[in-house]
């Protein structure tokens, strides 16, 4: 009456059977052999299993193989769950913050001595800078800044903050900031004598940077132990070849920082 004897053969592997993750502690059976156990791992392309007497045994993924609550299923190692993106950062460092604002300008400021210092501070802080709300303002030198910190009128709701280049004990910028008193106002420098020189020197390609005599401009000294015509353009190139706080030097970066935490911190 019937074809064939559909109880022959190995019936398992006719059927389309479910594919199951082998998650860890899921507890299946070799259909074969009968033993029982809990997913602990994979060795060598098979699955291990482990009773409830701790007994281990490796089994192949093959089709057909095991039954989970009594049904045929195949088991299969799960996909590699995908490592978790990591955050994007900053030219400064930061977590970048996506998908927030600018926040309004507060009161309080940082003062750079020149726009060389503004455009490089621009280039490695700026998104910092701009999330909470402090805007970067160049002086024309430090000469006069005790009168102009007492033009600004700091407060508690009004801090300032002053990144001043070359300081140094026992020199001019030193003896100027230590006129400046206030306790809502932070100056702190680094000892390079122009901000150009907080750049590493390899990232122009230099081993170090040039030694200019004493009276000397300075500037005008590097360009010329380099090669380059005019100070304009040396400075197209040095803020060229930086992207991050990873291209200039630490004193710089340690001064930034302690400016931007005393201008962002909570009024009193």
């Amino acid at each position: 009456m019937y074809g064939e004897d559909v109880l022959a053969g190995n019936w398992r592997r006719r059927k389309v059977v479910p594919e199951i993750d082998a998650e860890p502690d899921l507890v299946v059976e070799d259909a074969d052999s009968g033993f029982c156990g809990a997913v602990v791992g994979f060795e060598f392309g098979a699955v291990v299993l482990e009773d409830r007497h701790g007994r281990r045994r490796n089994f192949p993924l093959e089709p057909a193989a095991f039954l989970l609550d009594g049904e045929v299923v195949t088991l299969r190692k799960p996909a590699a769950a995908a490592a978790p993106a990591k955050p994007r950062r900053t030219a400064s460092g930061s977590i970048a913050l996506d998908k927030v604002d600018a926040r309004v300008a507060r009161a309080s400021r940082i003062w750079v001595e020149g726009i060389h210092d503004a455009a490089l501070v621009e280039r490695i802080w700026g998104d910092d800078l701009r999330i909470e709300g402090v805007v970067v303002e160049p002086l024309d030198g430090i000469d006069e800044l005790p009168q102009a910190v007492r033009a600004f009128g700091s407060g508690p709701e009004r801090r300032l903050g002053v990144l001043v280049d070359h300081l140094v004990a026992g020199s001019k910028e030193s003896r100027i900031v230590a006129s400046v008193t206030s306790p809502y106002v932070l100056v702190t420098g680094h000892p390079y004598i122009d901000i150009w020189q907080a750049v590493k020197p390899e990232r122009l390609g230099i081993r170090a940077w040039p030694q200019i005599p004493r009276g000397q401009p300075w500037k005008e000294g590097v360009c010329a132990a380099l090669g380059v015509a005019e100070p304009v353009d040396l400075w197209r190139r040095i803020l060229a070849s930086v992207s991050s706080f990873r291209d200039v030097e630490t004193p710089l970066i340690g001064a930034m920082e302690r400016l931007i935490d005393f201008v962002t911190a909570p009024g009193e």
